[in-house]
């Protein structure tokens, strides 16, 4: 069956170029993107018909599952940054949190 949404991968923290970039600065090296991926509304697609852009998703499960992860995530920031010991500033905490917030409005 030939499916024309846009869908978000499952594990939509750490989908695009930005998670990758990290891999790879810590590794010096990153894996090419799979061929097939999971998605959030839980079928499996093209690599290429996914996108981590609320603009661009048009599958309704997937938005729906990519404003809960980056709600959840927030919070979590949220939690983890105010406990003793924590690693992260106040103020990137803030943007962190308020990035994935962002992010959960336009998907939503």
């Amino acid at each position: 069956m030939d499916d024309p949404h846009i869908h978000v991968e499952r594990k939509v923290l750490q989908a695009g170029a930005d998670y990758r970039n990290v891999i790879a600065s810590m590794f010096g090296a990153v894996a090419d993107a799979p061929a097939v991926v999971a998605t959030g509304c839980g079928i499996e697609v093209p690599y290429a018909m996914t996108s981590p852009h609320p603009e661009s998703v048009t599958c309704l499960a997937c938005r729906e599952h990519a404003a809960r992860e980056h709600r959840d995530f927030a919070v979590q920031v949220r939690k983890l940054s105010v406990m003793p010991g924590s690693i992260m500033t106040p103020e990137d905490a803030a943007k962190a949190v308020e990035r994935h917030q962002d992010l959960a409005r336009r998907f939503g």
